[in-house]
Formats: C-alpha cells, sequence, structure tokens
C-alpha cells in the first residue's frame, strides 16, 4: 500500500527536489502540494521540471491542508516548521527539512539562530554511527544541513576510530547558490556570482557549525569539538565540495587513517571512499544521492585532508530525507534514490 504525502514549500528548491525524487518513488503518492505567496498557482509554474505532476495545484499551508498524510515533508525557511510540527501531532510521519528540530543543546539554538526552540528529533544521516537505528521507526525527522551533513561525513570516521583530533578542525565549503535558496537576493545574482569566488558567514557564525559538532561528538569526538568552518559561494548551481581537515592522532599509521573511513563506509550505498590518490568533483555527484570522499595524509603538516562531494539539493537534503524516510517505514533503504549522477 502506497504511502500519501504532502509537501510543503513545494514552490522552493529543496521543496522540488524533494518532489523529483518522490515523484519515481514506486511507494509513495504525492497528494498535495503547498506554498505561501504562490499559493492558487500550478506547480508546473514554479517547477517546470517535473512535468509527471503539472497536474497539482499549489494550496496554501496551512496544519489543516497538511494534515491526514501518511508524510508529511516541511521545506521551509529555518523558524517556520515548529508552528506546523506542533499542529501536526496526528500525522504518521513528519520530515522537516529546516533547521527547527536538528539541535538538541537550547544554548546552541539560541547563539545560532534564535526564536522558539523546538524538541530535537531523529537526525537524518543514517552513515553516522547510531544514526540508522535511531530512525528505524521514527515518526519525527529532522533532515540534515547540507554543509553540516558534508563535513560531518568526511570526519566522523576518524572521529570514531580515534584517528583524528577533533579539537583543531578545518573546513573550507566551494558551494553552489542553490543552498540559499530560491528567494531573490542580490548577493546571488548572476552579475553578482558569475565569474567570482565569495566567502560568507566568516569567523564561526555559520548556522551550521553546532550542527557539525553535535554529529561528531555522537561520532565520538572527546573533549571540545573546535571547527573553524568557511563556506565560499562558487558559480555552480548545485554541489558542495568540501576540504576538511584535522591532526593525526599520536601513533597513528597512514594504514589505520585509510582504514577507518573504508570501514566505515565498506556497505554504505550511498558514501563511497575513491582509491588512494584519487579526489571527487561536484560534477560526479549531480543528481545523485552520493557523497564521493577522497582521503589524503599530509604528514608535513601532521594532518588528515578529506575531500567530500555531494550535491546539495539530494544527499545534503532531499535525499537524505528520503533516505530516512525509507528507514522510518521500513522500506529499502535506496527505493526512489540513484547513486548515478548526470554527465555532463
Amino acid at each position: 500500500m502506497t504511502s500519501s504525502v504532502a509537501v510543503s514549500g513545494a514552490s522552493g528548491y529543496a521543496g522540488g527536489e524533494i518532489l523529483r525524487l518522490l515523484a519515481a518513488h514506486p511507494e509513495v503518492e504525492i497528494r498535495t502540494v503547498t506554498a505561501h505567496s504562490s499559493a492558487g498557482e500550478p506547480l508546473i509554474a514554479h517547477q517546470p521540471h517535473l512535468r509527471s505532476l503539472r497536474h497539482l495545484t499549489l494550496q496554501p499551508t496551512t496544519p489543516e491542508v497538511l494534515a491526514g498524510h501518511d508524510v508529511v515533508f516541511l521545506a521551509l525557511p529555518h523558524g517556520q516548521s515548529g508552528q506546523y510540527t506542533d499542529a501536526l501531532q496526528d500525522a504518521p510521519l513528519v520530515i522537516d527539512a529546516g533547521a527547527d528540530h536538528r539541535l538538541t543543546s537550547q544554548d546552541a539554538w539560541d547563539a545560532f539562530y534564535g526564536g522558539t526552540f523546538h524538541e530535537p528529533w531523529a537526525y537524518g544521516i543514517p552513515e553516522l554511527p547510531g544514526g540508522r537505528a535511531a530512525l528505524v521507526g521514527a515518526t519525527r525527522i529532522a533532515a540534515p544541513g547540507c554543509n553540516a551533513s558534508t563535513v560531518s561525513l568526511s570526519l566522523a570516521p576518524g572521529v570514531a576510530a580515534g584517528v583524528i583530533d577533533s579539537s583543531d578542525i578545518v573546513a573550507v565549503l566551494a558551494v553552489g547558490p542553490s543552498g540559499a535558496g530560491k528567494s531573490l537576493k542580490t548577493n546571488l545574482l548572476a552579475a553578482e556570482i558569475l565569474g567570482s569566488a565569495n566567502p560568507y558567514a566568516v569567523g564561526g557564525t555559520h548556522r551550521h557549525i553546532p550542527e557539525i559538532r553535535q554529529a561528531l561528538v555522537a561520532a565520538g569526538a572527546t573533549g571540545d569539538v573546535r571547527i573553524s568552518f568557511t563556506p565560499v559561494l562558487v558559480p555552480m548551481a548545485r554541489g558542495i565540495l568540501a576540504t576538511s581537515t584535522a591532526p593525526i592522532a599520536n601513533g597513528v599509521t597512514d594504514a589505520q587513517i585509510r582504514d577507518a573511513w573504508e570501514q566505515a563506509y565498506a556497505d554504505e550505498p550511498f558514501v563511497q571512499v575513491l582509491p588512494e590518490g584519487h579526489f571527487p568533483r561536484t560534477a560526479d555527484v549531480l543528481g545523485a544521492n552520493t557523497a564521493l570522499i577522497g582521503l589524503a595524509v599530509d604528514r608535513a603538516a601532521n594532518r588528515v585532508v578529506v575531500v567530500t562531494a555531494v550535491d546539495n539539493l539530494v544527499k545534503g537534503t532531499a535525499g537524505a530525507a528520503i533516505q530516512s524516510m525509507n528507514i522510518a517505514l521500513g522500506l529499502p533503504e535506496a527505493t526512489g534514490l540513484t547513486v548515478n549522477g548526470v554527465a555532463p
């Protein structure tokens, strides 16, 4: 029996990507799509690539419209999901693609987001230590932030195996502007980003930092998790290329380092460690629910270097949400998802 689905924020990038993946999912039926200012308009007017869903009309985003479905996806700006989750207590499964239910610490929420703090839900990165078990049978799931999931997947194996020191992490990410959403912003205009690379949220201010700390503590980090995190906006619509480094723990060999990552992801369908000397490109994961990881040992600097590529809208957001949904519903985890990208 198929599950009925409602998707809020369906006119945006995250909502559109959730719909694109769900349209090919054999176990769900997309019944309802909602939006705010564009309510009443055809979905196809805002997502012209979703031809199989051209019969759907955007409805207002209200608890009444979202209620009565087996699965509700909330693809709303940060701070807006909580007002609906409180009113959807009878929904069998709710998945929030925003930040409202990701953080376990109210202090971290207050420092980086502000506003009303909501209870944390099961965190939607199955590949992290303990992540999959927490999603089995879950009724409330917080999909991850795209930058946070990329860095967390990059470093969790080293933390769990004790081969890196998590007190001195440095991560620099090249990111595409789709991660900032679909709303018109001057700094995201083509004239502003084409031919340029622009750092933002520099100096420890990015909202995904506490989420990374939280994930790495859950992976087994002891003591302070300190991270210098710098995202750089680059002129590609989709994608994240994260270069994350951390000191090598005392007495650890090169073989032990590589073994930590290869063992951690050996059986994971969507996270693949590349052979030694190979590193990923964002082009290779376009449209795929895949994280590709390249690993190097820099003995001169005594640091591990991890380069990870994801599609921020798939593995970074919508794909992670649907992968988590599959686990929660007891479906094969890869249902409706692919490891294959689109080229050229």
